[in-house]
């Protein structure tokens, strides 16, 4: 009997805690403290998990039972929390209990005025918030080197892209920031543009400088986004770039789990004061899944606990951590592994110090092959190689010993593989000649040309290396020779090629019966 007294005890107990969370938001927040070190959703699974329900819902496997072989690799402890949505632990469409709390916590650790659990990566975020802002036939001026995300959601929208392009580092084949004078051109230049959004910071670490572009926009009545994806320690760390939040921007969308801990395809989606957080998640609930994971909503809501507790240790040591590696690499000699040094208050407003970004082309190889031979011949996996970069994301978990031994490795594959550099391909980011809207030019009808063939023809899909995800190739933008040059290059240095139906990248999807002999 005692056992079953206990459950009862729980169970109550359970159900009160849950009806006082929902009655707690039903009064106002002004003034009410914030207690960054709990967990709602953790707790409340944890909860959960003594009540001993025997379940007839959803997922099938019932608490790994049904698959003993996904519950041996995963373990009993993941596989008991992964549920489905019930009374006791809120739904992530409609929150308003333990769901809600987590939102409301999250706020206020990133100085949001709302902030929404994602669960469908930051890609899922960043279209949430361009669909929140505009619609067919809308203006958005964003720079051209964004992640794929971005145009995605422009087809989606039928929205029409404003590109300011940016300037490029001839030394790094990196592209910059967005200059201001070139913002504050395209403002007056489209004043009836809905929106302007930044990346805070780009892939390599580059800042814009938001505040001002934030400042500009909002003069010509205007919304502000901020894909952050590699941002989320901004919030949290000391002598970071400043967060989009912080600059006023009315939307941001934040991989918590790139540098905030979280598991993969976790983000937040933060809204400033100006938007409405209820329209935004009627946005969210248009694409995003009605069975949200559990897994990855925890992982966010203790990854959020642990930053808001620990941010401004954790990120110290980050930075350490790349101050070390960045100094030692640039002492081997050939390798550039850059920093604040390129910081010029413009393209380069601010400079993120967390990234650890290489340029290796003076060692006579391509990002992308510095990238495979230490994965395949030194057991270390980086974040990306492109032509002329390689990426080292460090964060939460990194150890002295790990950078130690990256730094050894470079040091080995210079004495090994170095050779002469004049056959390498510098520049990663060549402008578009932007034609037709990517809604318009998805949607035509299009056929498939060999490469060879595609001077002159408009775009009809994306092509790009992955990572870092931006696309070369647009659709509705004009394929020159320049540019098919550079996907042959990618292909040669065994880059991820990705975006097209043809899997081999030998051929591309254009715009039937269009063709520009004006692309050479």
């Amino acid at each position: 009997m005692l056992p079953v007294f206990i459950n009862l005890l729980r169970r109550l107990y359970f159900m009160r805690a849950s009806r006082e969370s929902a009655a707690y938001h039903s009064l106002p927040k002004e003034g009410i403290f914030m207690d960054q070190s709990r967990a709602p959703i953790m707790e409340a699974l944890e909860n959960f998990k003594d009540m001993r329900i025997v379940p007839f819902d959803v997922p099938g496997h019932k608490r790994g039972r049904g698959s003993p072989e996904l519950t041996k690799f995963l373990g009993q402890q993941c596989m008991t929390v992964d549920v489905n949505s019930m009374k006791p632990l809120d739904n992530l469409c409609h929150p308003t209990s333990v769901i809600r709390e987590a939102e409301e916590l999250a706020a206020d650790a990133f100085g949001a005025a709302h902030a929404f659990l994602m669960v469908g990566g930051t890609t899922s975020s960043v279209q949430a918030m361009i669909l929140s802002v505009v619609k067919r036939g809308d203006e958005i001026i964003l720079p051209r080197n964004v992640h794929r995300s971005v145009i995605n959601a422009l087809v989606l929208t039928g929205a029409i892209p404003v590109y300011v392009n940016p300037q490029m580092n001839d030394r790094l084949g990196i592209s910059l920031g967005m200059s201001v004078a070139d913002v504050k051109a395209a403002i007056e230049k489209h004043p009836s543009a809905k929106a302007v959004l930044v990346n805070n910071p780009t892939y390599y670490g580059i800042c814009s400088n938001i505040r001002e572009i934030v400042r500009l926009a909002h003069a010509a009545g205007m919304k502000v986004l901020a894909d952050e994806a590699h941002g989320t320690h901004f919030y949290f760390g000391e002598n970071m770039p400043v967060s989009a939040m912080a600059a006023g921007a009315d939307l941001a969308s934040v991989s918590m789990h790139k540098s905030g801990g979280s598991l993969t395809q976790s983000s937040f989606l933060l809204c400033g004061p100006s938007m409405n957080a209820e329209h935004v998640r009627q946005i969210i609930n248009l694409t995003q899944t009605t069975s949200g994971s559990y897994l990855l909503m925890v992982s966010l809501d203790i990854s959020r606990k642990n930053l808001a507790l620990h941010g401004k240790e954790i990120f110290r040591k980050v930075v350490d951590l790349t101050t070390y590696a960045r100094e030692e690499i640039n002492a081997l000699g050939d390798y550039y592994a850059y920093g604040s040094e390129l910081i010029n208050g413009d393209t380069v407003y601010d400079f993120d110090t967390t990234k650890l970004a290489v340029n290796t082309l003076d060692v006579g190889l391509a990002g992308i092959e510095v990238y495979d031979i230490l994965r395949d011949f030194y057991d270390i996996q980086t974040e990306f190689g492109d032509l002329g970069n390689l990426l080292a994301y460090v964060s939460v978990g990194d150890r002295e010993r790990d950078l130690e031994r990256l730094v050894a490795a470079l040091a080995d594959i210079r004495r090994r593989y170095k050779r002469d550099k004049a056959t390498l391909m510098r520049q990663e980011y060549i402008s578009p000649q932007v034609v037709a809207a990517p809604q318009e030019a998805f949607y035509a009808e299009k056929e498939g040309v060999p490469l060879a063939e595609c001077v002159g023809r408009i775009c009809a899909e994306f092509v790009m290396c992955y990572p870092p995800g931006i696309p070369i190739l647009a659709p509705g933008e004009r394929i020159t020779r320049d540019i098919l040059d550079y996907i042959r290059y990618a292909k040669e240095k065994n880059c991820m090629l990705l975006g097209t139906e043809d899997p081999n990248v030998d051929s591309l999807q254009v715009i039937r019966g269009i063709i520009s002999p004006a692309a050479n």
